[in-house]
């Protein structure tokens, strides 16, 4: 079955709020090389200005696919994931993620085609504080991702 074109322009309900934890952002930090004491050091965190913990900027991957989830395990969708490549990945940020924050993320598929039979898919993922305290405001960020759905050799 290919990929439906008909959830172009679907948006989804927000998710459940995903608590930012010092040890997922240490964890993360040091899978992507990312050596900054900003990371792994709550004393020069707080030093830096910061309550606690900064994530790296790319750590909104982790909430962003926690959300694309339910459109991508959506069988009406048409997305077989074992034929997925990850193609491109943009991340905005409006503030930094910050140990102790919550985050609540909304999916929208922004764009779907079929392309010489394979799927062509763009999504954005809306990141914003559940409780609105960063920096006066609930914009955290956003995720946008384009997925190819590799066609069947068939």
């Amino acid at each position: 079955m290919p990929v439906d074109v008909a959830f172009e322009g679907r948006s989804y309900p927000p998710s459940e709020p995903y608590a930012v934890g010092r040890e997922a952002i240490r964890a993360f930090a040091a899978a992507v090389g990312a050596g900054s004491a900003l990371h792994h050091d709550v004393a020069a965190a707080r030093a830096a200005g910061y309550p606690d913990l900064v994530a790296p900027p790319t750590f909104a991957v982790v909430i962003a696919q926690r959300c694309e989830a339910q459109y991508v395990t959506d069988p009406a969708a048409g997305i077989d994931f074992t034929r997925v490549v990850h193609a491109e990945e943009r991340f905005e940020s409006a503030h930094p993620l910050i140990a102790g924050t919550e985050v609540v993320a909304t999916l929208h598929v922004e764009k779907v085609r079929l392309v010489g039979g394979h799927g062509m898919v763009t999504t954005r993922v809306e990141l914003s504080a559940a409780d609105g305290a960063a920096a006066g405001s609930t914009a955290l960020g956003q995720v946008t991702s384009m997925l190819v759905i590799r066609g069947t050799d068939e």
